[in-house]
């Protein structure tokens, strides 16, 4: 079994920018979808981005389409999460996963998952 490693959370003011990042290990990365989700407190984890194996294909969530962007680097097994213009509502813990399969969108389309790293959005 293999392991995901989320960082680069942290606390940040409402209209600023942050990168998340996250290391896989033991698993053959470029061959799977990796996605990143999200669980607010009293909320269901939720689906933010995910992408294809290749990279090159995308999906988000309507409420972060347009601010937030994820991408991959298969050389480095890590897929990132750009966020910039940072609300409230964004604040969550930000876990990412890796697909069964080479794209998922759903949290059934993915096979394990990382611990999650803190994103607080001040307002």
């Amino acid at each position: 079994q293999g392991q995901l490693v989320e960082s680069g959370g942290g606390l940040v003011q409402a209209g600023a920018s942050l990168n998340l990042s996250c290391v896989v290990s033991g698993r053959a990365f470029s061959r799977y979808g990796m996605g990143w989700f999200r669980q607010a407190p009293g909320k269901e984890r939720g689906l933010v981005a995910s992408i294809h194996s290749n990279g090159r294909s995308a999906k988000y969530a309507d409420s972060v389409e347009g601010r937030f962007t994820i991408s991959r680097d298969n050389a480095k097994s890590t897929v990132y999460l750009h966020m910039s213009s940072l609300q409230s509502e964004d604040t969550a813990v930000y876990y990412c996963a890796i697909g069964r399969t080479s794209w998922g969108f759903r949290a059934s389309d993915f096979a394990q998952w990382g611990q999650g790293t803190q994103v607080t959005v001040s307002s």
